[in-house]
C-alpha cells in the first residue's frame, strides 16, 4: 500500500516509516522539512494524493490552551485532503485516558482530536498509547529544583516509543479499526517511584519527593493513565534504561 506518514520525520514518525517499507508497503515521510504545512494547508493535496493510508502524527508545538486550536486546524486541513486523494484509512496516535482529564489542555486538545476523526467521513484506527519511557527526562525537568525533584505518586505505564511506532504501522497497515486500540508497557509505576529509578540508574544523587501538587501529572486523578487490559507492549522500562 502507499501510505502518507504526516510528521514522519519526527520520533515516531521515523520508525512507523522505516516498519512499514520494510514490510514492503510504500510508506513517504511529510513534515514541514519536507514543504508541508498542516495549518496552513501548504502541500497536503500532493502530499497525500494517491495514498490508501494516511497517517497523522503531527503534534501541537505547545501543551497550553493554545493546542485544540492546533488540532481542529490541522485535522480538518488532512481531512479535507485525505478525501480529496481517495484515502480509505486515516490513523492517528493519541493517549491513554486522554478524555479521563479536562483539566489539562494538551488532553482535552487531543480528545478533540479524536472527536474531529471519529466524527470525519473516512475509516479510521485511534491507536492511544501510555506515557513514552523517552519523555521521563523531562519530567524531570519540569519540578526540579536543586538538589531534589518533586513529582506526584501518579500511577504511570511508560512504553518505548519503538513499541508505539510499531504499534501504529501494524494499524495502519491492518483495515480501520473505527474505533480505539490502547496499547501500553508491561509495568505499572507510580511516577514518583519511576523517577526514583531513573535517577539512581543514571547515577544521579538528586533526591524524589513525593509532592501531590507537582508538574503536569498532579491534575490527574487514579490510574486513569493506565490501562492493564491494553496491547502490552514487551520493553520493560529498566531493560529500556540498561
Amino acid at each position: 500500500m502507499k501510505i502518507a506518514v504526516i510528521g514522519g520525520t519526527g520520533l515516531i514518525g521515523s520508525q512507523v516509516v522505516k516498519n512499514l517499507n520494510a514490510a514492503g508497503h510504500e510508506a513517504v515521510p511529510h513534515s514541514k522539512s519536507t514543504g508541508i504545512d498542516v495549518i496552513t494547508g501548504q502541500g497536503l493535496d500532493e502530499a497525500v494524493a494517491g495514498a490508501e493510508v494516511v497517517v497523522n502524527l503531527t503534534n501541537s508545538p505547545t501543551f497550553d490552551e493554545a493546542s485544540p486550536v492546533f488540532f481542529q486546524t490541522s485535522m480538518d486541513n488532512l481531512l479535507a485532503a485525505a478525501r480529496k486523494g481517495g484515502a480509505g484509512h486515516f490513523v492517528i496516535l493519541s493517549i491513554v485516558g486522554t478524555d479521563q482529564v479536562p483539566e489539562l489542555d494538551y488532553y482535552r486538545a487531543k480528545a478533540l482530536q479524536e472527536h474531529i476523526l471519529a466524527n470525519g467521513q473516512i475509516p479510521y484506527s485511534i491507536v492511544r498509547a501510555t506515557q513514552f519511557m523517552e519523555f521521563m527526562d523531562a519530567v524531570l525537568s519540569w519540578t526540579a529544583d536543586g538538589d531534589t525533584v518533586r513529582l506526584p505518586a501518579t500511577p504511570i505505564q511508560p512504553i518505548a516509543a519503538k513499541d508505539v511506532a510499531g504499534a501504529v504501522a501494524e494499524v495502519a497497515a491492518g483495515a480501520p479499526l473505527n474505533g480505539i486500540r490502547n496499547i501500553g508497557g508491561p509495568d505499572v509505576f507510580t511516577l514518583d517511584e519511576l523517577g526514583r529509578i531513573t535517577l539512581s540508574h543514571k547515577g544521579d544523587n538528586r533526591t524524589v519527593v513525593t509532592d501531590p501538587t507537582a508538574g503536569m501529572f498532579a491534575a490527574v486523578n487514579g490510574d486513569v493513565l493506565t490501562d492493564k487490559n491494553a496491547h502490552l507492549a514487551p520493553t520493560r522500562y529498566t531493560d529500556w534504561l540498561s
